[in-house]
């Protein structure tokens, strides 16, 4: 038996609208204050939204917010691709607005597989768990356990690029972003 995929299209969302279907679908965390942009997808087949991608400036302050952008929340409804599209749409609005890469955090548990299906590189111990919740800057937000940095680099590549981030000798800004920060 055939599965039937449904007809999927990005849409432009507001942010009352993205953090709506967050608020009301997201596992483990709640709407944003703010962002870059945003957008939608739309199941033509049941006529109604079945994901949200928010993208914004980086959480950690090390990074640098005009080069890079990050995927602050990506929610679905559990729609098969809805991921892997939405992924996609931000990293491709991010390049050609000239960014030089976007990112995104998943926990432990989560296994990143439309992150890696469209091209991104996970760094597991990029991200310590101290580093999410400071006196200054308290996140107010029970912790979650460790995190899996996810990059895409939105520049020009060698056509023999490596498959594993290891054997990369990165320009500093991407050996910043793998490491966990500028320092």
């Amino acid at each position: 038996m055939s599965r039937c995929y449904p007809q999927l299209r990005l849409v432009p969302v507001t942010l009352e609208q993205a953090n709506a279907f967050v608020d009301e679908h997201h596992r483990h965390h709640e709407p944003v204050p703010g962002c870059r942009w945003r957008h939608g997808l739309w199941d033509l087949s049941l006529n109604q939204l079945c994901g949200v991608a928010i993208v914004g400036n980086p959480v950690a302050r090390e990074l640098d917010e005009r080069r890079i952008v990050e995927v602050n929340r990506c929610c679905t409804d559990g729609t098969p691709n809805a991921c892997s599209m939405l992924y996609g749409a931000a990293a491709r609005v991010a390049q050609d607005l000239g960014f030089f890469a976007i990112i995104t955090y998943t926990l432990d548990e989560e296994e990143g597989a439309s992150l890696r299906a469209d091209g991104w590189w996970g760094v597991r111990d990029a991200v310590r768990e101290e580093s999410w919740n400071r006196p200054s800057r308290p996140r107010g937000a029970l912790s979650l356990g460790p995190k899996t940095r996810w990059v895409r680099f939105l520049c020009e590549y060698p056509e023999d690029l490596p498959e594993r981030v290891e054997d990369v000798e990165p320009e500093p800004p991407l050996l910043a972003l793998m490491a966990g920060g500028a320092r």
